[in-house]
């Protein structure tokens, strides 16, 4: 790898950026003085110092966001607060993308990563990867859809959904509101609301709780992110 890269992957600016560390000779691979961006460095074998200061590499980030609404899951918006932006900057500099997307108004568990084959492999359809939601209905959900969505629902474009598992917490009477849970195995776009849309009623919230073997920290706070921990890691080892 060239060393310009591998130092603007580890957070030190760009490619340019990194040019006034290696000219005012503030990098060294091993005991050597740094002379060009263009160097070939091997992350697993050299150590490269920083100001004297050892630089840790890492090709992948993996980061568990607990999404807030209003912002939207793209790298690039040019009108809305994206959450790329959240991050730290050094933390935008390694390319990371947010796996999937939930809606503008939509909270919760969001994986931002730069790991491809990681947000294929948990994003294709052939791998049925369970997410988890919350959500708040307009309306009495009753046992009947409960079957319905068990039976796998027709949206009105006629797509048929594989079944879903559909839990009703609670039900409000007064207000003709209903707190749900629910499983999809697919991702289509808006699913779970045109879901309920099919069977004449709104999402009015709606919130991720897990996506495959990622269960949401709710120690985060919205709009808070952290490192994926090496249990986590773990779990999604057989998406890798």
């Amino acid at each position: 790898m060239r060393l310009d890269k591998f130092l603007a992957h580890t957070g030190f600016g760009t490619r340019k950026g990194v040019k006034g560390l290696i000219k005012g000779k503030q990098v060294m691979i091993g005991d050597t003085i740094a002379k060009d961006g263009k160097q070939q460095v091997k992350p697993d074998v050299d150590t490269v110092y920083v100001r004297g200061e050892a630089v840790k590499y890492q090709e992948f980030i993996y980061l568990m966001m607990h999404k807030p609404q209003g912002v939207v899951s793209a790298t690039i918006d040019n009108v809305s607060q994206t959450v790329i932006e959240l991050l730290q900057p050094e933390e935008q500099l390694v390319g990371p993308f947010p796996v999937g997307r939930l809606d503008k108004d939509t909270e919760g568990l969001l994986l931002i990563t730069n790991d491809g084959t990681l947000a294929h492999n948990l994003l294709s359809p052939k791998k049925h990867v369970d997410k988890c939601y919350q959500a708040t209905i307009s309306g009495i959900v009753t046992k009947e859809q409960q079957d319905r969505f068990k039976m796998g629902i027709i949206l009105k474009d006629g797509f048929n959904c594989q079944p879903a598992e559909l839990e009703i917490i609670e039900v409000d009477d007064a207000q003709q509101q209903s707190e749900i849970k629910i499983t999809i195995h697919e991702g289509k776009f808006h699913q779970v609301k045109r879901m309920f849309e099919a069977v004449e009623q709104k999402v009015i919230y709606l919130k991720r709780l897990s996506m495959g073997p990622l269960k949401l920290d709710e120690q985060l706070a919205l709009g808070e992110y952290r490192p994926l921990t090496e249990a986590e890691l773990e779990l999604l080892t057989e998406y890798k």
